[in-house]
C-alpha cells in the first residue's frame, strides 16, 4: 500500500504582545473569522485545515490562516506567539472565552490553567478499523519521539521549568490509564464504561498522546489523531514530522506482522502501556537528549538513535513515494536541536525570555511573508 493518506491539522495558537505577553482575543477573532474556534481560555484559539492527500498545498493550508490572523492582530498591536505554554504567564488566572459554556466551566473547575496550552494535532485518514487500531498501537508506542522533535515549551511564568515540554508535563492526560486497544469493540466498550463511571465527561474527553477519531466517536471512526506534539511553528518541520508519521503508518499497513506491537513486541500490551507513559515523561523532560525504552524488546535506547533508526527504516518507502527530501528538516533538528533546546541554550547564555520569543515571532512572520510556491505533486 503506497497510496498517500488524507492529512489534516488542528493548530492551536496563542495571541499576545510583540514582547511575548499573552493577550486573549479569541471571542473577537472567532466573530471576525468563523474558521477559527475558541478554546476555553481566550488567550488561545484553534484552526483546522481541510484534509488533503497530497503534500503539494499543505504548507499554504497551514500558513494562510496564520497570515490572515496576524494581519488582523496587527491592527491592535498584537501578534501570534510561539511556544506551547504561557511562557510569560499569568497562570494564576483562567480567562474564560465563553462564560455560558458548560463544558468550558467544567474544564476551568477541573484543570485550571494546566490546559491553557498550544499544540498541533496531526490527523491521518484510516477507514479500515483493524488497520486504524494497529496504527494507533504503533503510534502510541512511538509518540514520545514525535514529542521530542516538536518540544517548544521550556518556559512558564517567565521562568525555565526544567522540562523541554512543560506543556505535556502539565496537561492532564485523561483518563489516567488508557490501554492499548486490541480492536474497535474493546475501544467502544471501554469508552462507554469511562463515560458511565464519570472518568470521561464526554466522548471528546480522551486526552492521550494519540487516539482514534471520527464523525461519531466512539462508534464511527475514520482517522488517527496524534495529539502529543507541541506547537511546531516552522511549517517545513511540521510537514517533515507528518511525513515521518505517515511513512511509519504506511509501513505498518504494508506489513502489520512486522510493526504491530501486538504482534511484534516481547512485552504484553499492559506492560507497553506503562512504557508509553514513562517514555512520554522522559521525552517531556529532556526530549532529544532522553534515554527511552524501546517497545520492541524493552531495552533502553537514546531518543536520537531511535529517530535515526526510524528514518533509516522508512527511507526505501520514502524514495519510492518521492518523499525523501521532505524528511530533511528532521536531520537538521537532530543535529541542531529542537525549539526548546535552542531557547534553553539562549536563556542559559543570558538572553531574556521575551527576547527569545520576539526572535521566533520574527521567524514566523518571515515564513508567512515568503511568496507561495506550490511544490511538485508527490507520491
Amino acid at each position: 500500500m503506497n497510496s498517500l493518506l488524507l492529512k489534516g491539522f488542528e493548530v492551536e495558537l496563542f495571541t499576545g504582545l510583540l514582547t511575548g505577553e499573552n493577550v486573549g482575543v479569541s471571542d473577537s477573532v472567532t466573530k471576525e473569522f468563523p474558521d477559527f474556534v475558541k478554546e476555553p481560555d481566550k488567550r488561545n484559539l484553534e484552526y483546522i485545515t481541510k484534509p488533503e492527500l497530497e503534500y503539494t498545498n499543505l504548507k499554504e493550508s497551514l500558513l494562510a490562516p496564520r497570515r490572515k490572523l496576524r494581519k488582523w492582530l496587527s491592527n491592535y498591536g498584537l501578534t501570534i506567539l510561539p511556544g506551547s505554554t504561557l511562557s510569560l504567564g499569568n497562570t494564576e488566572q483562567f480567562e474564560r472565552s465563553d462564560s455560558f459554556n458548560d463544558y468550558h466551566d467544567f474544564i476551568e473547575r477541573s484543570y485550571g490553567t494546566n490546559v491553557v496550552t498550544a499544540s498541533v494535532h496531526i490527523n491521518l485518514g484510516i477507514e479500515d478499523l483493524a488497520s486504524l487500531f494497529a496504527a494507533l498501537r504503533l503510534v502510541r508506542c512511538e509518540a514520545a519521539l514525535f514529542l521530542s522533535l516538536s518540544a517548544s515549551s521550556p518556559f512558564l511564568d517567565g521562568k525555565m521549568t526544567g522540562f523541554h515540554s512543560q506543556r505535556w508535563i502539565q496537561f492532564p492526560r485523561t483518563p489516567k490509564d488508557v490501554p492499548l486497544f486490541i480492536n474497535h469493540a474493546q475501544y467502544v466498550s471501554w469508552i462507554e464504561q469511562q463515560l458511565a463511571e464519570g472518568a470521561m465527561h464526554n466522548e471528546r474527553h480522551l486526552w492521550t498522546s494519540a487516539r482514534a477519531n471520527g464523525p461519531d466517536r466512539p462508534y464511527k471512526l475514520n482517522r488517527l489523531e496524534l495529539r502529543i506534539c507541541d506547537l511546531i511553528t516552522d511549517c517545513e518541520l511540521l510537514l517533515a514530522v507528518t511525513t515521518l508519521l505517515e511513512l511509519r503508518v504506511l509501513s505498518l499497513l504494508n506489513n502489520p506482522s512486522k510493526l504491530d506491537p501486538q504482534e511484534v513486541s516481547s512485552l504484553s500490551l499492559s506492560e507497553l502501556s506503562k512504557i508509553i507513559d514513562m517514555n512520554e515523561e522522559l521525552a517531556a523532560k529532556s526530549s532529544l537528549d532522553s534515554t527511552l525504552i524501546n517497545w520492541v524488546d524493552g531495552e533502553k535506547i537514546s531518543c536520537r538513535q531511535w529517530i535515526v533508526n526510524l528514518l533509516e527504516n522508512v527511507t526505501p518507502l520514502a524514495k519510492d513515494m518521492g518523499l525523501l527530501h521532505q524528511l530533511n528538516p528532521i536531520h537538521e533538528i537532530l543535529e541542531k536541536g529542537n525549539q526548546s533546546m535552542k531557547w534553553v541554550s539562549g536563556h542559559s547564555n543570558g538572553v531574556p525570555v521575551h527576547v527569545l520569543l520576539k526572535e521566533t515571532i520574527d521567524e514566523m512572520e518571515n515564513e508567512e511573508s515568503l511568496p507561495y510556491k506550490p511544490s511538485a505533486t508527490l507520491g
